[in-house]
């Protein structure tokens, strides 16, 4: 990249958290988890796995799972969600890891089967409030979100950044807008990484997760 993510901006903290979910195609035997990762692991590598593209989040998302369940899949990258999520529905790719707010559609009309959330926590969706987490169902702190953060020139001059987070926070404390995103299945963030230190600290620490993610499945560029 043509920029140092950590050295060239101003840290504001983060917004809001996207959950992804782990959805297969109808016609999967694998009823819940469990059952999925026998099949997995039977599957001897015949496992399609489609993703929105190369490194996107559903990529890492399905390099993570890969590792997680100690299973090498075939990944089927598409030039976006809506072909993917299309061939998914249609039969012709087993596995996909989507973001929660694109494949709730999906869900509701029983198009796809939902094998767990990607989140530490549930995710409070009428459609998903009996899904469990990945973690809780046996994948350890698996935990792989899409999350969006505020962030100014580097340089730009403290007071301005104070006020730019004192607005920042006053904003997600909307009753309006904390409906309005949980209704897409997001959560708006509350923690630390709401401050200039935690959301620089938070991101440091995503590099370095991701990094190691990406190295260990051997998907480098050259």
């Amino acid at each position: 990249m043509p920029y140092d993510t950590l050295k060239d901006f101003e840290y504001l903290g983060l917004i809001n958290e996207a959950p992804s979910v782990l959805i297969g195609r109808t016609t999967l035997a694998a009823n819940n988890l469990a059952e999925l990762r026998k099949w997995v692991a039977d599957s001897d590598g015949r496992v399609n796995l489609a993703n929105a593209g190369v490194g996107s989040a559903s990529h890492l998302c399905g390099l993570m799972l890969q590792s997680a369940l100690k299973s090498k899949m075939t990944a089927v990258p598409y030039k976006g969600t809506a072909p993917a999520m299309t061939d998914l529905i249609g039969g012709q790719v087993d596995l996909m890891c989507e973001q929660a707010t694109n494949a709730v559609p999906q869900i509701e009309g029983k198009k796809v089967k939902v094998y767990g959330v990607s989140s530490k926590e549930r995710l409070n969706l009428p459609s998903l409030a009996q899904t469990p987490t990945l973690a809780e169902a046996g994948l350890t702190d698996f935990n792989v979100t899409v999350w969006h953060g505020v962030y100014a020139p580097r340089g730009t001059p403290p007071e301005i950044l104070a006020r730019l987070n004192a607005a920042l926070r006053e904003a997600l404390k909307d009753p309006d807008l904390i409906k309005r995103q949980e209704a897409l299945g997001l959560r708006l963030v509350t923690d630390s990484r709401l401050t200039a230190a935690g959301h620089k600290a938070y991101v440091q620490a995503e590099m370095a997760r991701w990094g190691k993610v990406i190295k260990d499945s051997g998907e480098t560029a050259e």
